[in-house]
């Protein structure tokens, strides 16, 4: 009984000690506090992370600097009145509780190429024919927006004008500005701090 007992005992220091070291080998964490989320998507759980790898590179489509603008702009902070603007922090946290849903703003040939796990492609040029997947309803030919979704919707960075094109169309069709959020970064920030990125989906 006491070798049974005693080697269970070592068992679980051991895993103890194996869960110490590999909290202690990724330091690179999201804060001090949260080093990664779990996200469900079409392909199962994904884990948001950032890159372990201190010499890791933003990807050459988002070191870009300088874009013609118009139309790559700098947007504004604060898109419209009623939006909450996200940083990182917020939109991982709004991806843990699973407070609503992440748009992928872009369109589709850029989501392809990568995209936040845990989102949905709704391009801004199409937004405002399918807010039935926002949770509105149209009735002889308006919409009706009061069991709308949480939603945060982002595109390429604070450069971009996609996201907040299909905001502001949200919001002249009834969308409570209330129940949407702005991930200003989008992309271009999410890159550069080495977040998880999956490749789209159709």
């Amino acid at each position: 009984m006491k070798k049974i007992m005693f080697t269970a005992l070592l068992g679980g220091l051991f895993l103890f000690t194996a869960a110490q070291v590999q909290a202690q080998a990724q330091d690179v964490n999201i804060t001090k506090d949260v080093a990664s989320i779990l996200v469900e998507t079409e392909d199962g759980p994904i884990k948001i992370e950032r890159n372990q790898n201190k010499d890791n590179m933003i990807a050459e489509d988002f070191a870009k600097t300088s874009r013609a603008c118009p139309p790559f702009c700098v947007q504004p902070m604060q898109v419209e009145d009623g939006v909450e603007t996200y940083g990182e922090v917020e939109l991982i946290d709004f991806l843990k509780e699973k407070r609503g849903l992440l748009v992928d703003a872009r369109t589709e040939n850029w989501h392809l190429k990568g995209t936040i796990p845990g989102s949905v492609n709704i391009p801004y040029i199409e937004i405002v024919s399918r807010m039935d997947e926002l949770g509105c309803e149209k009735t002889d030919g308006k919409w009706s927006c009061d069991n709308a979704k949480e939603i945060a919707l982002y595109c390429n960075g604070p450069w971009c004008g996609q996201s907040p094109t299909a905001i502001r169309a949200l919001l002249r069709e009834g969308y409570p500005a209330s129940k949407m959020k702005y991930y200003r970064g989008g992309m271009q920030a999410w890159h550069a701090l080495g977040l998880t990125v999956v490749e789209g989906s159709l």
